[in-house]
């Protein structure tokens, strides 16, 4: 290590930079972050610089640089494009003991500007020691990936506590045992699912010893999106890395269950046409009394939870029983398949308003909004409607739909196993019959279904 990583407080500190273009342009805003009073000489400035200044939120001096302009300055930088100006800046910091940063220029440099990570207040800074600032910045974005943005809530309560929590444990041990409890259990979960004020009365309940701050299980009803597990959330993933079960369906590509922790139990719940492994209602008794045994359960859907997911009804049960719970949304199979198969949604030339349907039929009964799916200009998307397809086609003509009216549909969507059938409506259940066509599959009924033949950008199996 050729250079102490450590952090200064420049809060309302006198700061000097030195170049008013771009490149000093970005690091006044990092200096803006930290609370530092920016003192910036130049004889120009780009429109950013401009903007800050007329704002008040800067000091600009229109000067060229005279070292007499960084006395009293706490830090220095140097962001010009002239070398003798860089040098004479570096060389006149030195000499009055200021800590310098010349941008890009290493050896005149006595400090260098990090990547930062900020998850205020845990700010996370990685340097190449000037070396290699590319390779930091994108070590930066991984890091980045991997960090949810509440974390920095989750410092700040936690400092909310610190006292009561030194109070209480007097050694340094047992309060880092305690906050390892915290930090591993549901009380930080409530704070990453924005249940803060939940999170505080779980702290205040554990300080006074009515609860456990780790043993105590929670739900997380998670959208798994519709295959490809590049269309996961970071929380879904998150979440998916530390269940201690999964409960999961049919619609869950094996590909997103690859992403699931390596030891977790899985539980197969799935449903298909006429086939249930479980009814629902023993679906949401299974999840209520896992996490009433103390274990972290991911309830892993196709899709997203609360379109055609029946999330709503599991999380009536988990209220009804007092369990602990969190929703991610998940993209939805409308969403990812229509954009795989090159068909948007909606198009101003096209379709105003799109019509989400579930095509499950009952026992073979017909009892969907004929009239509301045969309106014009909008866009129908028919979830689990490939077993009444030939009925619903007729239904729709029988309404007033064009028989020449463009339909899709796509099997598998968003992998690469992904299928697509284009008809129109009169032949869409003839060709799907023809391909051999199988669940799971999305059906796309509009006018917007003529853009596919321009659109269509996702090639499967090209990888």
């Amino acid at each position: 290590m050729q250079a102490l990583p450590i952090f200064i407080n420049i809060t309302n500190r006198r700061c000097v930079v030195i170049g008013g273009g771009d490149v000093a342009a970005r690091k006044v805003t990092m200096l803006l972050k930290a609370n530092a009073a920016v003192e910036l000489y130049s004889p120009e400035l780009c429109h950013e610089l401009s903007d800050l200044a007329s704002a008040e939120k800067i000091t600009h001096i229109n000067a060229n640089f005279q070292p007499s302009q960084l006395e009293g300055a706490c830090l220095v930088i140097a962001a010009t494009d002239d070398e003798a100006v860089n040098t004479a800046v570096s060389l006149a910091a030195k000499a009055l003991n200021i800590p310098v940063n010349v941008v890009d220029s290493p050896a005149l440099c006595t400090f260098t500007m990090a990547s930062i990570v900020e998850r205020s207040p845990i700010v996370i800074a990685i340097s190449s020691e000037g070396n290699a600032p590319v390779l930091a910045r994108y070590i930066r974005t991984k890091i980045e990936t991997m960090l949810p943005a509440s974390y920095g809530r989750i410092a700040e309560i936690a400092g909310e506590f610190r006292d009561k929590v030194k109070a209480k444990f007097t050694t340094t041990q047992q309060r880092r045992i305690f906050w390892e409890g915290v930090l591993q259990g549901p009380i930080v979960e409530r704070i990453l699912s924005g249940q803060d004020e939940a999170a505080r009365r779980a702290l205040d309940d554990v300080l006074s010893d009515k609860a456990d701050p780790k043993h105590h299980g929670e739900v997380y009803l998670v959208g798994g999106g519709p295959g490809d597990p590049d269309l996961l959330t970071f929380r879904a993933l998150r979440l998916m890395q530390q269940c201690d079960v999964c409960v999961y369906d049919k619609l869950v590509s094996p590909e997103v269950m690859e992403l699931v922790r390596r030891d977790a139990e899985l539980i197969y719940v799935g449903k298909s046409r006429d086939q249930h492994t479980l009814p629902q209602e023993e679906i949401n008794e299974l999840l209520a009394r896992l996490a009433l045994e103390g274990k972290r359960v991911l309830r892993l859907k196709g899709g997203d939870p609360f379109i055609f997911g029946r999330g709503g009804e599991e999380i009536e049960t988990l209220m009804q029983r007092g369990v602990p719970f969190q929703v991610v949304p998940g993209i939805t199979a409308a969403n990812g398949v229509s954009s795989y198969a090159g068909i948007p949604l909606t198009h101003r030339d096209y379709a105003q308003a799109c019509l989400f349907i579930t095509g499950h039929l009952k026992e073979g009964n017909v009892d969907l909004d004929w009239v509301a799916m045969s309106r014009p200009r909008q866009t129908v998307v028919i979830y689990m409607g490939l077993v009444g397809m030939e009925k619903i086609c007729e239904q729709l003509i029988a309404h007033g739909v064009s028989p020449d009216m463009p339909a899709a549909v796509v099997q598998q969507g968003t992998t690469q196993k992904q299928r697509v059938v284009v008809a129109t409506l009169k032949d869409l259940a003839a060709k799907v019959k023809e391909a051999q066509i199988k669940a799971p599959c999305l059906t796309i009924i509009g006018e917007v279904v003529h853009l596919r033949e321009r659109l269509n950008w996702f090639e499967p199996g090209a990888n």
